[in-house]
């Protein structure tokens, strides 16, 4: 009967995922909110706020999908530039790269025997000892060519997702006032839920995670509305 093969489960195969949510959402609760708050005290006419909104949801996720594409490319660039270069070491100096071989595995406690075993070795496939030297020398692992496309799509979806939140209730109310009082708690019951996942997923402490993010988008919303206040008067 052949073996199960063993699978552990890992939070980090998802780790660019949940960062890109983490980028998009925080923000998208956070700037339309803030906006909205300070257009509410400055006009009275519900269309002027989530007409400013609105446009401000598509810019801010126009910006932050470009800012995630653009990191992912230079992330898919910095990585290619660093292959070529440890192609090019192992081709012309490959002895001193043997070296590094055995001072890597000397780090992992291994005999001086085992470590020239093991650098002639990895030494006899090139593509497997860039890689090696990519990994362990670097620290880099070969990122997803799709990745900054896929990180341009979630960073800007959830940016939209989590700025319609605070302009929803000026759709179905009168005056500004009104829409902000119900934008203001649905908003904040977003970010602590929102912020209770975000530490969940990153190990941080569940409530006072939720909380700081929750102070964070209040005292940019507050700030927002008496700084627009304060210019309207």
């Amino acid at each position: 009967m052949p073996a199960k093969t063993h699978r552990e489960p890992h939070i980090a195969s998802n780790s660019n995922f949940i960062s890109d949510i983490v980028i998009g959402m925080s923000d998208g609760l956070t700037v339309p909110f803030a906006l909205a708050a300070g257009v509410s005290s400055a006009v009275n006419d519900t269309h002027i706020v989530t007409t400013a909104g609105l446009a401000e949801l598509v810019a801010g996720a126009i910006s932050m999908g470009l800012g995630g594409y653009l990191a992912g490319k230079t992330e898919l660039e910095h990585y290619a530039a660093e292959k070529k270069n440890e192609y090019y070491e192992v081709e012309t100096i490959p002895e001193k790269e043997k070296q590094e071989v055995r001072d890597i595995f000397a780090g992992f406690g291994l005999s001086p025997q085992v470590q020239e075993m093991a650098a002639e070795e990895i030494a006899l496939d090139k593509d497997k000892w860039v890689e090696f030297m990519m990994q362990y020398e670097l620290g880099l692992s070969e990122p997803d060519p799709k990745r900054a496309t896929k990180s341009a799509a979630n960073i800007g979806l959830s940016y939209v997702a989590g700025g319609i939140v605070p302009l929803l209730p000026y759709f179905f109310v009168d005056t500004p006032m009104e829409g902000l009082k119900i934008s203001a708690v649905l908003t904040l019951c977003c970010l602590f839920i929102f912020g209770w996942f975000k530490s969940k997923a990153t190990g941080q402490p569940l409530f006072s995670g939720a909380i700081r993010v929750t102070i964070i988008g209040a005292i940019a919303a507050t700030a927002a509305f008496f700084v627009a206040k304060l210019f309207g008067a």
